[in-house]
């Protein structure tokens, strides 16, 4: 019975946490981008986008996670890495505090330009590291799938942006 309730939770998706994690990934970015250059007729560059995906991508991204971490570290544990146990919870509280602090990085590099280069270095081994540990893990579920996905192509284009702007 146990066996079956879990492949039963591998297979479920969030699709909240899909979508959410769509729109800061890659929505919210382009459209912040776009809306710069329109209102304030700048030039529409890598760096400019950069910008951006910095705060959506890292800054409100992990920063939101954070947050449901460290209020609700169920949903990580049973929706990400299908752990029922809730003894696990105060590690994925730990995670939400980790995820706080590189989110409020991100965030305020929106006001300190310094502060991105910073952010993406930092956040881009972050999330390498958590995309490599999705990936030797062999993801169990969807959620798991696009939390390798994105962890892995958030960490590509911030190891770009870094390269770059250094």
């Amino acid at each position: 019975m146990t066996e079956t309730k879990n492949r039963k939770n591998h297979s479920d998706t969030n699709k909240q946490y899909i979508i959410v994690v769509s729109i800061l990934t890659f929505v919210l970015p382009a459209i912040a981008c776009i809306a710069e250059h329109l209102i304030y007729n700048t030039a529409l560059t890598f760096t400019l986008f950069g910008k951006w995906f910095v705060f959506s991508a890292v800054g409100l991204r992990l920063f939101l996670a954070g947050i449901r971490q460290t209020t609700k570290p169920s949903f990580t544990a049973k929706e990400i890495f299908h752990i029922e146990d809730p003894d696990s919870y105060p590690i994925v509280v730990e995670l939400g505090f980790a995820n706080l602090c590189f989110g409020l990085v991100g965030i305020v590099s929106l006001f300190k330009p310094e502060w991105r280069v910073v952010s993406a270095f930092a956040s881009g081994l972050y999330y390498a590291f958590a995309g490599l540990m999705h990936w030797t893990k062999k993801p169990a579920g969807t959620n798991e799938k696009f939390a390798l996905w994105t962890d892995l192509i958030i960490f590509a284009f911030l190891c770009f942006y870094f390269i770059i702007t250094v």
